[in-house]
């Protein structure tokens, strides 16, 4: 019993140290928030240490990879963006035209029946098929040359709290890091029955 209680002190600690060095590890990513220094050695946290540079590579993966002003320009030149926002125009005229413009006189809303209405609204129909699609490819071309994806992103990470940027990373990996902390203790617990053996031979 002597021999079985002792030969399982090692894994036991080693399992222990396993953990908690990649608990520390894991804190580390975000602490200490300033740096401290110990003699000639500086201590701070990962990511308050590199969040400008961690903020610029972000950007530009964002911009490279995923999003830019050519993607969003692309939308608003989309057929079925460029249909849905004709309607919406097209719709906002009859109502003016409808409810403002007929107010404006009485003889307004004599000559503005249903029927003249329907031409009106012929009219307006084909005025739009031809101005939003321009009008959109001017909006689009300014909203390119306009959206910079890249410093967007950059100054957002860049105000971040290290607060919220931990709050933010641990929310969507806490499972992950809680999988590192054990994979440590199971690693140490190997190395400790090894170590034990070891000894025992």
């Amino acid at each position: 019993m002597m021999v079985s209680g002792k030969f399982f002190v090692a894994p036991v600690i080693c399992a222990f140290i396993g953990w908690l060095t990649n608990y520390l590890a894991i804190k580390m990513l975000f602490h200490p928030r300033k740096p401290i220094r110990i003699f000639t050695l500086t201590i701070q946290g990962i990511f308050p240490k590199r969040q400008k540079a961690l903020a610029a590579n972000l950007a530009m993966m964002i911009q490279d990879n995923l999003i830019s002003g050519k993607d969003v320009s692309g939308i608003i030149e989309s057929p079925e963006f460029v249909e849905k926002f004709k309607g919406m125009v097209q719709s906002a005229l009859e109502t003016f035209v409808r409810e403002k413009l007929v107010g404006l006189h009485p003889m307004v809303g004599m000559f503005l029946n249903e029927e003249m209405m329907g031409k009106v609204s012929t009219l307006l129909a084909a005025q739009l098929d031809q101005a939003v699609p321009e009008f959109l490819q001017q909006g689009a071309r300014e909203v390119e040359s306009r959206f910079d994806v890249r410093q967007l992103v950059q100054k957002k990470v860049e105000g971040f709290s290290m607060d919220q940027l931990e709050l933010l990373l641990f929310s969507i990996m806490q499972n992950e890091f809680k999988f590192i902390e054990l994979v440590g203790a199971v690693l140490g617990f190997i190395i400790g029955i090894f170590q034990s053996l070891f000894f025992l031979l």
